[in-house]
């Protein structure tokens, strides 16, 4: 007769399916492997990597283990010195200063900014043929790029070719936010906007977006949800452009006109585009309340950070005004209730004579999926399975083949080879 220990095994082993992807043995070989049930505690006490509140990179409270990420604006100008010559030394310099704090980069390319000149190379503004726009923008004098320009275009996909060479699987960074218009946040909503001019022709937004799809296969990089705007874009309306694998950047979030302006936005790149590709952007500044509040219990407007970053599956927003309105505990809460975390609610291992296989069921408790491969591992051997891509709620076993020696629940670890060496991805479990 089974013993109570016994049973309550192998209805784990059959109803996880575990049994049918444990390791393939010979008739003769079944009869020496055992199977144990593997005791692992273990907690997630962080902001987890790739995930949470996000720092500007030269803010003075950065060096901070409440946040994984900084941000860090870029102009085009700091990397193209000549005609197909570049030199990406400034942000080895900006990755290498944020990696130093243990954290990962978000960084965003962007040509115009009220009150300053293009960062378009002076090699293509000096050039005859390009005429730049200067015009009032929130106030200040600003350029605006023209994009009528044949080699501005062209240099503008020369730059994520080889940006993409040098940094697609690059640890230092996790998110690229790139577009055009103001900040590039995809409009000009107080200045010139004019198509194939101060904005790109919809024939050249289509040919860019296309075109970073093709060059990116790892990092994940992101478009504003202002792109939704149909009037000067043409993406919501093509669904080849929506089958791209571009993530979504939301400036004003937590705004009191969030559901009625950018919830639209996000629904019109697609209700599931979160299912494949990484969401964040930044709390709104449209008020001194919005930032102030945006941490309370009841956020800015109603509707709290963790409600919200629910709603739309959230794995990081910008919230570089926060350590002057929150304590630093409420800042790393806030930046937990992001992105994914996952628990494992069974563990099984399968011992023969020369090694062990184990078999973890493991389920996401988080908001979001994790965008980037990672595996369970013992002592160097990954898992089969990745990861990447388990959506919140769901479940999937992963099996970890050919483990040498005893095993014990404190040698179960997730490694990524998208983070930082001194990053840790954690994980929740309480079997006894």
């Amino acid at each position: 007769m089974l013993s109570n220990t016994s049973r309550r095994l192998i209805h784990f082993l059959v109803f996880s399916g575990l049994i049918h992807c444990l390791v393939s043995v010979d008739q003769s070989a079944r009869a020496q492997t055992s199977k144990v049930r593997l005791p692992i505690q273990s907690t997630i006490d962080q902001v987890q990597p790739m995930t949470g509140v996000v720092l500007w990179h030269d803010h003075d409270k950065a060096a901070t283990d409440a946040i994984s990420l900084e941000f860090r604006y870029c102009g085009y100008d700091e990397v193209a010195v000549a005609p197909g010559k570049w030199d990406f030394s400034k942000v080895e310099e900006i990755l290498d200063d944020i990696a130093s704090r243990s954290h990962q980069a978000v960084l965003r390319f962007r040509f115009v900014y009220p009150g300053k000149t293009t960062t378009v190379p002076a090699f293509i503004r000096n050039s005859d043929e390009y005429n730049e726009t200067i015009a009032k923008s929130e106030g200040k004098k600003t350029h605006f790029c023209d994009w009528s320009s044949g080699e501005l275009q062209q240099f503008t996909l020369d730059f994520y070719t080889e940006f993409a060479k040098r940094y697609d699987s690059d640890p230092r960074i996790a998110y690229l936010q790139t577009g055009f218009g103001l900040w590039s946040e995809y409009h000009i909503y107080d200045g010139p906007m004019e198509l194939g001019k101060t904005f790109p022709s919809a024939e050249y937004q289509s040919k860019f977006l296309r075109h970073l799809d093709q060059q990116f296969d790892s990092l994940p990089w992101m478009i504003s949800i202002d792109a939704a705007d149909d009037e000067f874009t043409p993406i919501a309306d093509d669904d080849s452009l929506l089958a791209l694998d571009f993530g979504l950047f939301d400036d004003s979030f937590l705004s009191k006109s969030h559901s009625k302006w950018n919830a639209k936005n996000w629904a019109a790149m697609g209700d599931d585009r979160w299912k494949r590709t990484a969401g964040g952007g930044e709390f709104s500044y449209y008020n001194r309340r919005d930032q102030k509040l945006a941490l309370a219990e009841s956020g800015p407007n109603g509707v709290s950070v963790e409600e919200s970053s629910r709603e739309f599956h959230v794995s990081f927003m910008i919230g570089n005004d926060q350590p002057e309105f929150q304590p630093v505990e409420r800042i790393r809460e806030a930046g937990m209730a992001m992105g994914y975390r996952f628990r494992v609610t069974d563990a099984v291992v399968v011992k023969s004579d020369s090694s062990s296989t184990i078999g973890l069921k493991v389920t996401n408790e988080g908001v979001a999926p994790l965008y980037r491969d990672a595996f369970f591992a013992v002592r160097g051997q990954r898992s089969q399975q990745t990861l990447r891509g388990l959506l919140p709620g769901e479940t999937r076993i992963f099996t970890v083949k050919n483990v040498s020696g005893p095993v014990s629940g404190s040698d179960i670890r997730i490694e990524s080879d998208a983070i930082l060496p001194n990053q840790a991805i954690q994980f929740f479990a309480d079997l006894k």
